[in-house]
């Protein structure tokens, strides 16, 4: 038969066990939650780390010091969002997965390659700036911006967007937009009232609300490519806009008219520019990264 004392050394010894258990899971409920596994990046001469993600259906690598001002990620607040909402918002981890909604960049019409800062494009750019749009010559650089397309169900063309725009010329405006009889580097070109004022019976002295449109389909007569573009400005300059299926992005380009019958290379160029950024899942390069310093 146990004595006293012996009996209250097993209950300190159970007790000590119990507290020891609890200690441990409590030790084990406070450790914080595993981190996501921080993503590779491709980095320039420099350092910089590439802005990483997946536009539309592909895994891309942007080499630093190329985006014009920042890449957008789905969910991202905007830019008019509260206060409030930005400051409590966080962004899911990186990764070659994240969906990229949309970045801009600045791209070269004369040879293909894309501004980056500290390579010798932006002392091009500079100089450009000052020597070219001063004395209203024209510039050679067009502004980019690429968005991907993430809902299935949206289709990727312009059909509703132009018929739309027809129609809103002619309700607030009273102006028919006119297909025109002779297509112009291979678009399809629209005048309003066949370019001419109906006020008063002559060519239009302001495009504000008369700027030619073009147009082109593809074989199964969807609108892929959608321009517009000034004609009685100072410069004048293009609003340019088209999908790329296999991408499933859509794209604007923004640059002089005197670059419109280039409309094509620029399209394919820019898609050569995108496609040099590809990466695997794990973002290793699949080709030469342009505009890479």
């Amino acid at each position: 038969m146990k004595s006293g004392w012996q009996k209250n050394l097993i209950f300190m010894l159970l007790l000590w066990q119990v507290l020891l258990l609890a200690g441990c899971d409590y030790y084990v409920s406070e450790q914080p939650a595993q981190q996501a596994p921080v993503p590779f990046y491709n980095r320039d001469s420099r350092g910089r780390a590439d802005t990483i993600g997946k536009l539309g259906t592909q895994s891309i690598s942007i080499p630093a010091g190329v985006i014009d001002g920042w890449a957008r990620y789905m969910g991202d607040p905007g830019d008019f969002a509260d206060p409030k909402i930005k400051a409590k918002y966080q962004r899911p981890p990186e990764s070659y997965d994240l969906p990229i909604e949309s970045f801009g960049f600045l791209y070269r019409i004369t040879d293909g390659d894309v501004y980056t800062s500290f390579r010798q494009t932006q002392q091009d750019y500079r100089h450009d700036n000052k020597t070219l749009i001063p004395y209203g010559k024209p510039f050679p650089w067009a502004s980019v911006s690429v968005y991907g397309q993430y809902d299935a169900k949206a289709p990727l063309n312009f059909n509703a967007y132009v018929q739309e725009g027809f129609e809103i010329s002619k309700r607030n405006s009273n102006i028919d937009y006119i297909k025109q009889p002779q297509p112009l580097y291979g678009l399809t070109v629209y005048k309003a009232n066949n370019g001419i004022n109906p006020e008063t019976g002559e060519p239009w002295k302001s495009d504000t609300l008369a700027r030619d449109r073009m147009i082109k389909k593809d074989q199964a007569g969807n609108i892929k490519t959608y321009i517009d573009c000034q004609f009685t400005r100072h410069i004048n300059s293009c609003h340019h806009m088209f999908y790329n299926d296999d991408w499933h992005i859509q794209v604007w380009i923004s640059y002089s008219r005197t670059y419109l019958p280039r409309w094509q290379e620029m399209e394919g160029r820019i898609m050569q520019i995108l496609d040099s950024w590809r990466v695997t899942r794990e973002g290793k390069l699949l080709g030469k990264q342009i505009g890479k310093a």
